[in-house]
């Protein structure tokens, strides 16, 4: 999925855990090749192929995946839109290197297409319609998260007890260390992504962080995330990473990208009315801002 997975299972016999786990690496990459945008074929670019053209029948899953979006596009009143894909490849490709910021006039054409309101769902007969040609929708902001659940969905359901799924920082865990205590989980700084600030200590949850330290570019001596605001089509700032505590990855991957885009305050006050979620937010100036349902153990 364009990110490194890496799958931990607790088990007795090796053999039989690394079955386990080559199960759990078949169901991301199938999960890849129905939400990628990078293979002409997926049911993803088929959606965007015929963007105002047509609606496009898809499976269930990828129904159900854009059917979730767009309630957490409702939820954060559009700061998490699938729909960005309209400006991901077209104005800010973090794939490649870019050494000029985009034209704004044409980026405020690219960004009137981003509109998850324009994704238009007929439950009957399982198909998505994107209103207006040019619209593109990519799952960067939930996809990760919801390999994540799969890849531990396969590896519980075939046996597997205690393990971590970690999808390129995007976390799910269960069960205990052989030692009995919970898994250890620790938080990158913003600052030196190789050092760590603080951890925490979880089992049965999840953790997703989105930063500007793992994917940016630089344009004339100035950071860019690729961490898009869907209202603006430009990178976000103020935020330097926005790190999410739940019991779902998928839950976590979506709610990391929205709170980086709505800011402290506003990111903080919704995650504070949500039960049983929590976030970790570093700004731009290294301040350290917290949900009141969380108590973080600092290095």
């Amino acid at each position: 999925m364009g990110n490194r997975f890496e799958f931990s299972v607790l088990a007795d016999d090796e053999r039989w855990a690394n079955e386990c786990i080559d199960a759990a690496i078949d169901e991301v990459k199938r999960i890849e090749s129905l939400l990628t945008t990078f293979n002409e074929a997926s049911q993803t670019n088929l959606i965007n192929r015929f963007a105002g053209i047509m609606p496009v029948e898809v499976d269930p899953e990828v129904y159900n995946i854009i059917e979730r979006s767009i309630r957490i596009s409702k939820l954060t009143q559009g700061a998490f839109d699938i729909t960005y894909g309209s400006v991901d490849k077209s104005l800010w490709n973090f794939d490649a290197g870019m050494t000029s910021l985009p034209d704004p006039v044409l980026a405020k054409q690219y960004v009137r297409l981003i509109n998850y309101r324009n994704i238009i769902l007929d439950k009957e007969h399982c198909t998505v319609f994107l209103k207006e040609k040019g619209m593109r929708i990519g799952f960067g902001g939930i996809g990760k998260g919801y390999a994540a659940e799969r890849g531990k969905y396969i590896l519980t359901s075939m046996g597997i007890t205690s393990g971590i799924v970690n999808a390129a920082g995007d976390m799910t865990t269960w069960g205990y260390q052989q030692n009995g205590k919970p898994w250890t989980i620790g938080i990158a700084d913003p600052n030196a992504k190789n050092d760590l600030f603080s951890y925490l200590d979880i089992t049965n949850m999840a953790i997703a962080t989105s930063g500007n330290y793992e994917k940016y570019i630089m344009i004339n001596g100035k950071k860019y995330s690729h961490t898009i605001n869907p209202k603006t089509g430009l990178p976000v700032t103020g935020i330097k990473s926005a790190t999410i505590i739940c019991a779902n990855a998928e839950i976590a991957d979506a709610l990391a990208t929205p709170v980086t885009v709505m800011g402290v305050k506003t990111g903080i006050d919704l995650i504070n009315q949500m039960k049983g979620i929590a976030c970790i937010i570093v700004d731009d100036n290294d301040k350290i801002y917290t949900s009141k349902n969380i108590k973080l153990i600092r290095q």
